[in-house]
Parts: C-alpha cells; sequence; structure tokens
C-alpha cells in the first residue's frame, strides 16, 4: 500500500451545507487535525469559539480568497500573505472578505496525542443537517 494521499479539495466528503471538508480523514491524517473551510462572500456566521475543552492550538493559512481572524476581540488579515496560529483559551471567529475565503485549519493538543472528533470522520454526524448519522 503506498504512504501518501491526494484528494481533491471539492471532492472530500463535507459538513455544515458543504462548507466543511474532512481534508484530515480524507487524506489519512492521524497525528494532527486538518479541515478546509470554504466559506461565502462577507460570511459573518462563523461560530466563535475556543478550545478551552481540548486545549488544541489552531493554525490558519487562507488558500483563496480573502478575510479576517477575530482573535479575543481584534480582528486582523488573513489572505496569502498572513498565516495565524491561535491557543487554546482565545476566543477565534473567522470573517470572509467580499470574495469569500477558503481556509486550512490545523490543530492539535501540544503534548498529547490526537484524539480526532467525530464531526471531522467520513460520514460523521453534520450539526446543521438533521438525520445525518
Amino acid at each position: 500500500m503506498a504512504d501518501y494521499a491526494v484528494k481533491k479539495i471539492d471532492e472530500m466528503d463535507a459538513a455544515l451545507f458543504g462548507s466543511f471538508k474532512r481534508a484530515r480523514a480524507e487524506l489519512g491524517v492521524e497525528s494532527f487535525g486538518m479541515q478546509v473551510i470554504d466559506l461565502p462572500p462577507s460570511f459573518d456566521g462563523y461560530p466563535s469559539h475556543d478550545h478551552t475543552h481540548d486545549d488544541q492550538e489552531e493554525v490558519f493559512v487562507a488558500l483563496r480568497g480573502s478575510g479576517e481572524l477575530e482573535v479575543d476581540g481584534e480582528r486582523m488579515p488573513l489572505d496569502n500573505e498572513h498565516i495565524a496560529r491561535v491557543g487554546p483559551l482565545a476566543k477565534r471567529k473567522v470573517w470572509s472578505g467580499p470574495e469569500g475565503i477558503r481556509v486550512l485549519i490545523l490543530g492539535g493538543t501540544p503534548g498529547q496525542v490526537y484524539s480526532p472528533p467525530a464531526v471531522s470522520e467520513i460520514g460523521g454526524p453534520d450539526p446543521k443537517v438533521p438525520g445525518r448519522p
């Protein structure tokens, strides 16, 4: 068996109306979290959240488009010239710009074995689609 995987992002299993691509599971990554999020133009519905429940830190990389990353109330650019790391205690929220944004989000817990949440598994539960397993 080959020890690599290549997948087209737009063909990956997804949740949240197709905006949350399950990239980690699609590529077989086991040591850290990795999702691709597609947000439409000027979208403000990305949830503000922290990771105090699992101590996970995250890195945000814009793959396409632009927007802003809000961390603890402060907004900073999120585009092809900026990359951001957010620790577990900080509240974070992604705001898409006028052309929308595709963001690669990497996450893990320092010093811990990664345990993927069910929503990141292929065919996993979809919090926005009732009845999806």
